[in-house]
């Protein structure tokens, strides 16, 4: 197709850089909608859709004023926008910032209130909030990345509520190449994020067309060795066995290993109904349960990723089943004659897998024969990543790209280290880059001769992104390796069919904006269910009054309006005018949650949470409360302080026990160290199944719940969920200020024991004796020496030391250390 003058100018704004973008029709039709309304933007990966958020950034900038904050859910694609959006605006890079959990909360803080456009991971943007570290009050135009994610407890639905409260002129844009499998799963989209607008361009549309070329999956099938077969079966049939047991239980209707995710969901949902009614059945069963999910994840290893795969796997689950506090499941698995010959076998296994020789005959066609310069090799297991890496950097020049998280036997990459790699990938230092599913989402990778999948993915989204990494402005190759009679297969059918679907629903979704704006407000799950957000944002009732265009004075503010907006990127908007006011109220906020006092006027309850306490929802929760402010810090005493003399330490019935029997801080420690600070010390222990977990007795249980309370003088609370914990901190922490005219104080360290404490500690551990004995042992003997050397009779003499007691300590002090 010839390209006129005209489609090749670039997009001219007050904001943006000259002749940086190129005037692409489909993307100014995107961001004319956006600008306008809260909109799910789905375009296929490569397409812009970056660009388009980018263009919606400046206008309101431009227009409106306040900040502009993105969200992307992984470091490397934050650091990329943020990248981009340096080179396009003109803003100065400093006014341009990034967030993630590398930046201090402190230095967030004092960033956040200088920044015109804010790039952030939606956890940091999640706890800050929480933390009121952050206002949204005048942040003008937010941008939701992969907003697919925006399901379940994903931080970008908090987020998204916040927003449509806090915000004074309100505008999101969520974006994705593959935002849902059906109709409903879009439709939660819409509803989490308070989206009104589905805007959609496909591959086929006229405008989209030019700029993308197809891509076929070629599915190539592998047969398995012998050797691995039998390492294969050998797993099965103890999973058959276990599954026999769970079908005596009643809660597994078939043995056969190859059983659905589904199906192990259901069983393990009434194993916990068993456990809730404490038949005992339940926690065996759980037991089994777990086992299986552990057989089943190395055969699935050994069938799809490789034998050195199953070999640093089993090599984990060994380890584990010999640390202190191991699962009976880890125990059970690798002492078990079958599993311990499938490991004997993975050991032994010496031949060069069939995926390896396969993937490395690929890229030999790719970068040798077709003269190809660059390939992307992507693998479900980091394991595998590092293994493969390991193997093709033998023939080519191969660098892993893989995670932050570390494990075992397996590193993580940084921040850094990930951009590093990248950048030196896009300026073709080397040609082989092998990766896990993190560079799938969105990762400006450079266009690619081969994308080599070393397993099927059983998901349309995730599958749609991977293909997005070729094909973008040349042909492009995808190659999908298959092991025969193996998951492999069943991934590839359920791959093809949910990708199928996808296809369909996002040529169905193209003319559904009308039904789902409909949908959304039948429902009430629109704009208007966040509180507040009708004030300046977008109506979705067909009210004309809040229609007129952006800088109108009968639009009501500088809110959402409506029009196509094509103009606003012209060629002559220069004499654009900019409206400089942004929320206030900020400063106000941040100086209460520094000194953690309740307003003047007593009606906000000031809580502060340990940060670690985020993987519950109890800090979210009442940050949602107008009356409480909550801040977020690395308690050293406690999980929550609710007033100068309240510090609370939550616990689950498990965690309770597991402090008991193991770990790295007892529970006696640790409310130790609250009672000193604080004279009000408070353990609440959630949940149900006290005196059933772990095979403890319950009368160790309740020696632990009377020793917490006479001896460290803590209050022992019940709650029986983590909302009944909400609403009981609400309530304490309410009483406390609001009705005791008290002040939170952070004031508890976990400081050094006294030299009585370590005495007590030293002389408590000996035969388990506990600190009350420990303590009237010392107040005998005057020294930890002195209890030492006491003769048996002698240590009779003590208050609460029997002959057995006795005896057991002798035993201890005076026995041979064997080794």
């Amino acid at each position: 197709m010839a390209t006129t003058d005209e489609e090749i100018a670039s997009i001219e704004h007050p904001l943006l850089e000259p002749d940086f973008l190129e005037r692409r029709l489909y993307q100014l039709k995107l961001a004319g909608t956006a600008a306008n309304n809260h909109t799910l933007v789905c375009l296929p990966t490569g397409l812009g859709k970056t660009t388009v958020s980018l263009l919606v950034t400046a206008r309101r900038l431009d227009e409106v004023g306040g900040k502009s904050l993105m969200l992307a859910p992984t470091k490397p694609l934050v650091q990329q926008h943020a990248d981009f959006y340096r080179e396009a605006l003109r803003i100065p890079d400093e006014e341009i910032v990034v967030f993630t959990g590398d930046v201090s909360p402190e230095d967030r803080s004092e960033m956040w209130e200088s920044a015109t456009v804010v790039m952030a991971t939606p956890q940091v943007i999640e706890n800050d909030l929480v933390g009121s570290r952050i206002s949204l009050a005048d942040v003008t135009h937010i941008t939701f990345d992969e907003c697919h994610r925006a399901t379940g407890d994903y931080a970008y639905n908090y987020i998204a509520e916040r927003y449509h409260t806090d915000a004074e002129k309100p505008l999101v844009t969520g974006m994705s190449a593959s935002p849902g499998g059906d109709e409903e799963a879009i439709l939660e989209v819409c509803e989490n994020l308070g989206l009104d607008e589905v805007e959609v361009m496909t591959e086929e549309d006229a405008d989209v067309d030019e700029f993308t070329h197809d891509t076929d999956v070629e599915w190539e099938r592998i047969d398995l060795p012998e050797e691995v077969l039998e390492i294969r079966d050998a797993l099965n049939e103890v999973i058959k066995e276990r599954l026999e047991k769970l079908k005596e239980l009643g809660v597994a209707s078939s043995t056969q290993p190859d059983q659905s995710q589904k199906d192990l969901n259901r069983m393990r949902a009434e194993l916990q109904e068993l456990i809730n009614n404490d038949q005992s059945e339940g926690f065996e069963g759980m037991s089994i349960h777990a086992e299986v999910m552990k057989l089943r994840q190395a055969v699935t290893l050994v069938e799809t990723q490789s034998v050195e795969a199953l070999r640093r796997y089993f090599e984990r689950q060994r380890n584990q089943a010999r640390s202190s506090g191991a699962s009976k499941a880890s125990q059970r698995m690798v002492s078990d004659p079958r599993v311990r010959e499938a490991m004997r076998k993975a050991e032994s296994f010496d031949e060069i897998h069939p995926k390896y020789s396969k993937a490395r005959m690929l890229l030999a066609e790719t970068l040798g024969l077709e003269g190809g310069e660059r390939v992307i090799v992507f693998t479900e297991s980091r394991d595998t990543a590092e293994a493969l890496t390991d193997f093709l950097s033998e023939s080519f020049d191969a660098k892993r790209f893989v995670g932050q998280g570390d494990r075992e036997g397996s590193d993580g990459m940084t921040q850094n280290q990930q951009q590093e790699v990248l950048d030196e990938f896009r300026a073709g230092e080397f040609e082989v880059l092998v990766s896990t599913s993190v560079a799938e989402e969105g990762l400006d990778v450079p266009e690619v001769d081969l994308v080599l999948f070393y397993e099927p993915v059983p998901t349309a989204i995730r599958s749609i992104q991977r293909k997005g990494r070729t094909g973008r402005q040349t042909e492009g190759r995808v190659v999908v390796l298959m092991a025969e009679d193996t998951r492999d297969e069943a991934y590839f059918w359920i791959s093809r069919r949910r990708e199928k679907e996808m296809e369909n629903e996002l040529r169905e979704l193209k003319g559904l904006a009308p039904e789902i704006a409909e949908e959304l407000d039948d429902s009430q799950q629109s704009l208007t269910d966040f509180e507040g957000a009708g004030e300046s944002g977008v109506k979705v009732d067909g009210n004309d009054e809040n229609t007129d265009a952006v800088g109108d004075s009968s639009s009501g503010s500088e809110g959402v309006a409506a029009g196509p907006g094509l103009q606003e990127f012209g060629e002559n908007n220069s004499e654009t005018g900019s409206n400089e006011e942004s929320g206030d109220g900020v400063d106000e906020i941040d100086e209460d949650v520094e000194t953690h006092e309740p307003h003047a006027e007593g009606d906000t309850v000031a809580v502060v949470a340990d940060q670690r306490e985020m993987d519950a929802n109890i800090a979210r929760e009442l940050s949602r409360r107008e009356e409480y402010d909550i801040t977020l810090e690395t308690l050293d005493v406690g999980d929550y302080v609710l007033s100068d003399r309240v510090v609370v330490e939550r616990k689950s019935v498990a965690d309770f026990v597991d402090s008991l029997v193991g770990g790295d801080r007892s529970v006696f420690e640790q409310v130790g160290a609250m009672a000193r600070h604080y004279s009000r010390p408070i353990v609440i222990v959630e949940g149900e199944g006290l005196y059933e977990q772990r095979d403890v007795h319950p009368n160790a249980v309740r020696g632990a719940l009377s020793s917490l309370a006479v001896d460290f003088g803590a209050s022992i609370l019940r709650t029986e969920s983590e909302d009944d914990t909400t609403e009981l901190l609400a309530v304490i922490a309410g009483r406390e200020q609001a009705t005791a005219d008290r002040e939170v104080s952070v004031h508890g360290e976990k400081g050094s024991k006294t030299l009585s404490e370590q005495q007590e500690y030293v002389v408590s551990s000996i035969a388990e004796i506990g600190p009350v004995t420990a303590r009237s042992l010392l107040e005998e003997f005057g020294t930890v020496e002195g209890v030492m050397i006491a003769t048996e009779e002698e240590l009779q003499d003590a208050d609460g030391v029997g002959k057995v007691t006795a005896e057991r300590i002798r035993e201890v002090i005076g026995s041979e250390y064997t080794g």
